[in-house]
This record gives C-alpha cells, sequence and structure tokens, in this order.
C-alpha cells in the first residue's frame, strides 16, 4: 500500500462557487432566448435541472416568457434532472408501447 503525500481532494461540482449576479442575467438572459426560440419553433423545449437553483432559474424564465409573450408558458418535471417547458396544446403525449403483430 502506497501513502500519499501532500494529496489534497478536490471539491466537488455540487461545491462550485455560485454566479456573479452579472453571469446569473447573463446566463438568463441566453436561456430566455434559445428555450424561448426552441419552444417558439417546437412548441416545447427540455433542459437539465440537477440543482434547486437550475428548477428555480428555468421556472424564472417560463414567467418572463409569459410576460413576454402574453401567453401561458407551462413547466412541468420530466424526471430528477430535467425540466420540460411548453405551450398550451403541446402538453405531454403518453408514450404508447408498439403493439405485437
Amino acid at each position: 500500500m502506497r501513502d500519499l503525500h501532500n494529496v489534497r481532494l478536490r471539491p466537488t461540482e455540487a461545491a462550485a462557487a455560485p454566479l456573479t449576479d452579472e453571469e446569473e442575467q447573463r446566463f438568463r438572459a441566453v436561456l430566455f432566448s434559445e428555450l424561448g426560440n426552441e419552444i417558439a419553433d417546437h412548441g416545447s423545449a427540455r433542459f437539465p435541472a440537477y440543482t434547486p437553483e437550475d428548477r428555480r432559474r428555468l421556472v424564472d424564465v417560463a414567467h418572463r416568457l409569459t410576460t413576454y409573450w402574453g401567453q401561458q408558458v407551462f413547466v412541468e418535471a420530466e424526471d430528477l434532472t430535467r425540466l420540460r417547458l411548453y405551450l398550451a396544446g403541446h402538453e405531454a403525449r403518453p408514450q404508447t408501447l408498439p403493439t405485437p403483430s
């Protein structure tokens, strides 16, 4: 067995420094633009949300899009790590299994 000297543990990703106010504003502006374009083109958009802050950020973007468009943008969790933003009429349809022939 080897002895490890002067070895330091690296901080985990969850321990990363929070964004500055300016970085946060720029990131939300990019989300607003990119997700807004995706929703406008396809009626919905999916985006990863690994932390509570990610989820809050996406909910805020949905509220801003709702105000901007004057049309409700809904938010739903697809699983533990992804949120879906969508317009009315683009709700998730239950996936059906193919019927055997």
